[in-house]
Order: C-alpha cells, then sequence, then structure tokens
C-alpha cells in the first residue's frame, strides 16, 4: 500500500541583513502577518531527522527565480546538506525555470500564478521533464455564494475559477500533482479544508496535497483519512506547535494510516 506523507512546508521571504540578503523562513495567518522563525537550512535538516518524508519551499515574495541566487542558493544549500525530495516553488515564470530549479536541486517544482496566467506552461513543463516534477499549487477561498473559489496575488483577488474545475483542467493539462491551500485557514490551526480535499481527490488520477490549517495531529488524520490526500503539508504547525513531525506520525499511523515510521 502506497505510504501518505507528511511535508513540512517552508514559506521563504527575503530579508536585508546588514549589506546582503537572505532567505528567512516565516510562517503567515491567512496569507499575510509574515512572522520570521529562523534559518531555514537548519530548520529542514531538523525537520529530515524527524522523519519528514519531503520539503516543500515555496519563496513567498514571488520575485522571478531565473537570477535570484538568494532562493537558487538557498536550494542548492537544501539539496547538498538534506537528502529529502524538494518541491520549490514561487516566483517560476517560465519553462526555462523548471530547467533551472531542477539543476540546482529540486525534484519537483510547484506554480501557482504561472499556470494561472500561461496554462500552457503546465503541458510544456509536462512535456519536457516529466509530469512528476510538475506541481499545480491552488489558493483557494468560499466565496459569498458558498463556492471554493480560486485565488491569486496572495489568495487576496479572485480569479473566477471554480476550484474543482481548475483542478480538472490543470491535470488534463499534465500537473503530476496538486497542492491544495485554503487560504481562509492558513496559519490558524483550525483544522484543514478536508471537504475541499476530498471533492479534488475523487476527481482527479494525480495525488493530492492539503495544506493549510494543521493544529492538531488529528488535522492530518482528516486529511488522509477524510480528505483522500497523499499528502499534507504544514508550515506553522512544526514551527509553533508542541509536536514535531515523529510525533505527529506516530499518531497518524496509530489512527490506522498508512505512514513511513522509519528510515
Amino acid at each position: 500500500m502506497l505510504k501518505k506523507r507528511l511535508i513540512p512546508k517552508l514559506l521563504i521571504k527575503h530579508r536585508p541583513m546588514g549589506r546582503s540578503v537572505r532567505p528567512v523562513l516565516v510562517t503567515t495567518l491567512s496569507f499575510a502577518d509574515a512572522q520570521d522563525v529562523g534559518d531555514p537550512v537548519s530548520q529542514a535538516k531538523i525537520y529530515e531527522a524527524q522523519l519528514a518524508d519531503e520539503l516543500t519551499v515555496l519563496n513567498i515574495d514571488g520575485t522571478p527565480i531565473a537570477g535570484d541566487e538568494v532562493m537558487l542558493g538557498l536550494i542548492e544549500r537544501l539539496a547538498g546538506e538534506t537528502f529529502m525530495p524538494l518541491c520549490v516553488g514561487g516566483g517560476v515564470r517560465t519553462i526555462e525555470d523548471f530547467g533551472t530549479l531542477l539543476n540546482r536541486g529540486a525534484d519537483k517544482v510547484s506554480i501557482n500564478a504561472a499556470a494561472l496566467t500561461s496554462p500552457q506552461l503546465i503541458g510544456d513543463a509536462a512535456g519536457r521533464y516529466g509530469a512528476q516534477c510538475v506541481v499545480v499549487s491552488i489558493d483557494f477561498r468560499r466565496d459569498t455564494l458558498d463556492r471554493w473559489m480560486v485565488m491569486h496575488n496572495h489568495a487576496a483577488l479572485p480569479t473566477g475559477r471554480e476550484l474543482l474545475a481548475w483542478a480538472r483542467e490543470a491535470v488534463d493539462r499534465g500537473a503530476g500533482e496538486l497542492l491544495l491551500c485554503d487560504a481562509d485557514r492558513d496559519g490558524g490551526g483550525n483544522g484543514l479544508n478536508w471537504q475541499a480535499g476530498q471533492q479534488v481527490a475523487a476527481a482527479v488520477p494525480v495525488p493530492v496535497v492539503l495544506s493549510g490549517g494543521c493544529g492538531r495531529a488529528e488535522h492530518f488524520v482528516e486529511g488522509f483519512a477524510l480528505g483522500g490526500a497523499e499528502g499534507v503539508a504544514a508550515g506553522t504547525f512544526f514551527c509553533f506547535r508542541d509536536q514535531n513531525p515523529m510525533q505527529t506520525r506516530a499518531h497518524i499511523r496509530n489512527a490506522g494510516v498508512p505512514i513511513r515510521m522509519e528510515t
């Protein structure tokens, strides 16, 4: 049976420090109120020691990845100093950006805004590098008509697309995985939107990763058992909650969810 994945999510901002700019790990609340946590590489090493299955690394400043040596240097360090698969996103604009990130050590590339504005990029990237490298990240909110609608620009602006329709289109175009985040639940610790995850997972033939809202180990279990997710990604939970990935993994296993328990 395929094991479920526990995925720490590293949100990165560029911070000026003296005469240089460095990547800093942050957490957010509803995609705003970024709070500095510390060095992302040090945190990644801790997650690896605690048996995280992979890392998702997102540049939430959205600076174009081409020529962004701050982020590219970070990805090289993460790839060189840890041994977990890396999914990297933020600032990806072109097919060449995929190649740049994969050459620097990423295993998968996540696209969000670029997929919305240039949907053909999904298929182009899948054709050149394989669908397994292409992750489409989808941020969404519930609107006044009780629909889950896709958002962009830090989940501040509506796209007019419904979640399920865009998820299907992204997969039809070649996405090998979807990363879903309910922006209203981001950083709140009140639970995943497993209902949305369940609908998407039932509608597409590729893995779905849920994020946004984990505050207790039970929330991961809900994402897997009720939401149909292949992976659950969390940032604030692992930075500030009194549990680490190893402890969380034990709760998930004890709930009967198949998950890796040793190296």
